[in-house]
């Protein structure tokens, strides 16, 4: 089966089509709209994903490993489970995002907006939350081994006292 391309994959999602288990590793869909999108299981490592909106995208399971997410709108999107070692989330906005168990090992998250994200063991060993706003995140058992967390807002995170350090 061929690898699908950028237009391949926009004029799936415009289509309402899924793209659940889809090979969409290195493809460079910056700035494009994602929202809703089912990529369930799917191959995004290495994807560039610069100023991509997924909001509300089905991301459950899905490798991002070393994707591309700077200044993304992940607002709402189901990253249950994914994998997101040495992504780079810089500015990325993901208000309310279900991080749940996700990988985020190594991973960029300087100055993103969690604001009542899920984080609940979530593995953040050796990430970078420089200037990240967790207010309201939960961070039940979260692994924030390593982390870099300076200048991080906590304001009304919950179970901030559950996470591992």
């Amino acid at each position: 089966m061929a690898k699908l391309t950028r237009k391949d994959v926009i004029n799936r999602v415009e289509a309402g089509d899924s793209l659940e288990q889809e090979d969409l590793s290195g493809l460079d869909l910056s700035r494009t709209n994602l929202s809703k999108a089912n990529l369930r299981w799917a191959n995004l490592t290495g994807a560039i994903l610069t100023g991509a909106k997924l909001i509300g995208a089905n991301l459950i399971g899905a490798d991002l490993s070393k994707a591309r997410l700077i200044e993304a709108d992940l607002w709402w999107a189901q990253l249950i489970g994914a994998d997101l070692t040495e992504a780079n989330l810089t500015r990325a906005d993901l208000s309310k995002a279900d991080l749940s168990r996700a990988d985020l090992n190594k991973a960029t998250l300087t100055e993103a907006d969690l604001h009542g994200a899920d984080m609940s063991r979530a593995t953040l060993t050796e990430a970078d939350l420089t200037g990240a706003k967790l207010i309201g995140a939960d961070l039940i058992g979260a692994d924030l081994s390593k982390t870099k967390y300076t200048q991080v807002q906590l304001e009304g995170a919950s179970n901030v006292d559950k996470v591992i350090l």
